[in-house]
């Protein structure tokens, strides 16, 4: 992410700018000749958004010293990519240089004749959280594992429409798969091996892992030389210690969620203008964009509760949800929570199958108290109890108070149109069941089920 306040005078011109890169309403072509960015072989889902939010008069009922009247207006520029974030931005400006200047030449202090690398790198926001669908998975694989589908599909009707093959294939289908797996290796498509994991990640995951091991021996070993009753009042110590932590906490806690101000009960509703412009950006394809920006609530308790939520929520994310799911959630690709403005406001942007109403109501039917968790501290959310409860329960708050919140993206790129993660997935699987040795009859029936 590449973030940057935009010379106010500029604005509107900059809008027109983006708008020439779409071939749909919000939708990118990948060929535009600003940034092309399908001859980006790495790169799964990108964005232009500006950041402007309109919410910020909420602030006033917290006091005139919570206001925000010179808020900056930013320009984002967003990537989900395989491999380097960095290796990527050199990319971008050996291939799209000269259109990414055009583009940035709207924001602040941005020289068009100086280093533009140096610049983004300089302007570069790393999200405070990120969740990503399926770790490992490349857009190489995806595309590669959709050809494949297709000429499976293609294979298929063709054997199909013969009636003596199609007639020996009710009783053997071993017969069905083993000419496709002939077709493949005659005609293709070529499927490139995954690509393994990089080596510098791995050493990084296992120093983490030693780094865990050794700190837990290191706080355990004073108790494993006491003796067993020295050991047990050091360990009663402890978790008062951690208790009465944990009832200050919610001390303070409720005492927020009962007295902030409401910014108003009920929030309002969105403007008819807002929600149009919002729908017209929407179900151009199977997958849309999120984007939300808002502030959190004035003084270091609610900043530095979120803070410590988002850095648990990047901790526990690629361990407890490496491989298709945020808690039930089956239909997010990637999603970033960034603290912008000196954590004064945050940014949550995501990419997800279906229409943004049922997007919602995943989240509220599965997860309220994940919601609650993560944006409890924003101005304008509906009051929660403990963090946990209330919030996104009550539903219709909830949507209002995000739909006002959501920013028209202006461009966004989808590598792979057309391609749901159930669609996604079901591919994999059949990649896999075409490079498998062996299988059972009701495996392979399964499998060709899939086609």
């Amino acid at each position: 992410m590449v973030a940057a306040p935009i010379v106010p005078s500029g604005e509107a011109d900059l809008r027109k700018l983006l708008l020439t890169m779409n071939d749909s309403p919000g939708t990118a072509d990948p060929n535009n000749p600003l940034v092309p960015f399908g001859v980006f072989d790495t790169l799964h889902f990108a964005r232009f958004v500006i950041l402007n939010d309109a919410t910020l008069s909420d602030l006033s009922v917290f006091g005139p010293e919570a206001e925000f009247p010179d808020a900056p207006i930013y320009l984002a520029f967003l990537g989900d990519c395989d491999g380097s974030a960095d290796f990527l931005l050199a990319d971008f400006v050996d291939r799209a240089g000269d259109g990414l200047r055009k583009i940035f030449a709207y924001c602040d202090g941005f020289n068009p004749n100086g280093d533009l690398l140096q610049w983004m790198r300089s302007h570069s926001v790393k999200p405070a959280a990120n969740y990503v669908n399926w770790i490992g998975r490349t857009v190489l694989q995806i595309r590669e594992e959709a050809a494949l589908h297709e000429a499976l599909a293609k294979y298929l009707t063709e054997y199909l429409a013969d009636r003596s093959i199609r007639d020996k294939a009710k009783d053997q289908p071993r017969h069905i798969r083993d000419a496709f797996v002939r077709a493949v290796d005659e005609n293709g498509p070529r499927l490139t091996p995954p690509a393994p994991t990089p080596l510098g990640w791995q050493i990084r995951r296992l120093i983490s892992i030693l780094a865990a091991v050794a700190a837990a021996f290191i706080v355990a070993l004073p108790l494993l030389m006491l003796s067993a009753g020295a050991a047990l009042l050091v360990y009663g110590a402890v978790l008062l210690i951690i208790s009465a932590a944990l009832a200050v906490f919610l001390v303070h806690l409720r005492r927020h969620e009962t007295t902030d101000p409401d910014v108003q009960s009920p929030p309002k509703p969105p403007s008819d203008e807002h929600l149009a412009e919002l729908g017209k950006l929407q179900d151009h394809d199977v997958t849309n964009q999120y984007t939300a920006f808002g502030s959190f609530k004035p003084g270091p308790f609610p900043r530095w509760t979120t803070t410590v939520i988002w850095w648990l929520v990047n901790l526990a994310t690629p361990i407890l949800y490496p491989r298709g799911n945020l808690a039930r959630i089956k239909t997010i690709h990637f999603a970033r929570w960034v603290f912008l403005d000196g954590k004064r406001g945050g940014l949550f942007a995501s990419n997800y199958d279906g229409s943004s109403e049922s997007y919602m109501d995943d989240f509220v039917n599965k997860v309220a108290f994940g919601l609650n968790l993560t944006f409890g501290q924003g101005v304008g959310y509906p009051r929660t109890r403990f963090l946990l409860w209330g919030g996104a329960e009550r539903e219709q708050e909830f949507k209002d108070v995000q739909r006002r919140h959501a920013l028209p993206t202006e461009v966004w790129y989808k590598a792979y149109p057309g391609l749901t993660l159930i669609d996604i997935a079901r591919n994999a699987r059949i990649r896999q069941g075409l490079e498998r040795k062996t299988m059972t009859e009701t495996e392979i029936r399964q499998w060709l089920s899939e086609i």
